[in-house]
């Protein structure tokens, strides 16, 4: 099966589970219908897909680790909505749509965050065919990853600190968006039961294209076309933010991008099969969105 195949594959897959979610009718469905309005805008699936991937390098059935996957999906959505508060970046747009609070009000947007977080645990805890302890080792990963030492850690980084320098932005984006990402690998070598060598690889191979990433997303929000970026351009300067592209320029930080890139190429090269993860790399150098 070739890249886009089995990329298609796994979004088709993840986005039928997370669309199966949150749909019943309750009193409070207003609340269900905040957070399938975030849920299912869209997008790469980027993190949900390494999950499904590295589930499947390690020898599972990589359905079986959908509910770790959009576990992953289901906390970095609150993290989108609340980062898109007045209180926070104060934006109107994500993936060219409304943002959750110009939608449904802030009081809703907030609590609609608030939700998909537990819910997200209760996904991990309830998987069928994982065992007892790959659920219990997930869940605390993700708890790790998504805490005050990972990416809510990061948001105050963004958000509060003064952050200027090279040192510091990579401290800042490791925590707010490449942790994530790293955790997304993660889980799914967790869930596969993948030996600890293999696994320090893959978490190295998802930190080298969570620094590209967020380098990229810096670029894109210099030179990007917003009607295709899916929010307003120059929105980091606008908010007085220090970014990879006011250190390294822009023709630095495609330098830098590359470098990573080659790095998690390296990371993973010895792998039998690593076409997949060395084609996810190199769509992420050029993504546009």
């Amino acid at each position: 099966m070739n890249f886009k195949t089995r990329y298609a594959a796994y979004q088709e897959a993840v986005e039928a589970y997370l669309n199966s979610l949150f749909s019943k009718q309750e009193p409070y469905g207003k609340l269900y219908e905040a957070m399938r309005y975030s849920l299912l805008a869209g997008g790469k699936r980027l993190r949900p897909v390494l999950t499904l991937e590295f589930a499947r390098l390690g020898g599972l059935d990589w359905h079986l680790a959908l509910p770790y996957a959009c576990a992953l999906e289901l906390v970095h959505t609150y993290s989108l909505i609340h980062d898109d508060l007045p209180c926070m970046d104060d934006d109107d747009l994500r993936r060219g749509k409304p943002t959750n609070h110009k939608i449904f009000g802030e009081t809703l947007a907030v609590l609609a965050g608030d939700a998909l977080q537990p819910e997200a645990y209760r996904l991990m805890l309830e998987a069928p065919g994982l065992s007892d302890s790959s659920k219990v080792e997930a869940a605390h990963l993700l708890t790790r990853a998504s805490g005050a030492d990972g990416m809510v850690g990061g948001q105050v980084l963004d958000t509060i600190c003064e952050v200027k320098d090279a040192e510091g932005l990579t401290m800042l984006n490791r925590l707010k968006t490449g942790v994530m990402i790293s955790a997304a690998a993660e889980l799914g070598c967790i869930a596969s039961g993948m030996p600890a060598e293999r696994r320090k690889e893959a978490v190295t191979y998802a930190d080298e294209i969570g620094l590209a990433f967020q380098i990229r997303d810096d670029m894109l929000d210099v030179v990007g076309d917003e009607q295709v970026f899916g929010k307003p351009i120059g929105s980091d300067k606008e908010e007085g933010k220090i970014t990879f592209v006011d250190i390294k320029g822009i023709s630095g930080c495609a330098s830098e991008v590359a470098a990573c890139t080659e790095r998690a190429k390296a990371a993973v090269a010895d792998w039998p099969a690593h076409d997949f993860l060395f084609s996810l790399a190199d769509m992420l150098v050029e993504r546009n969105k």
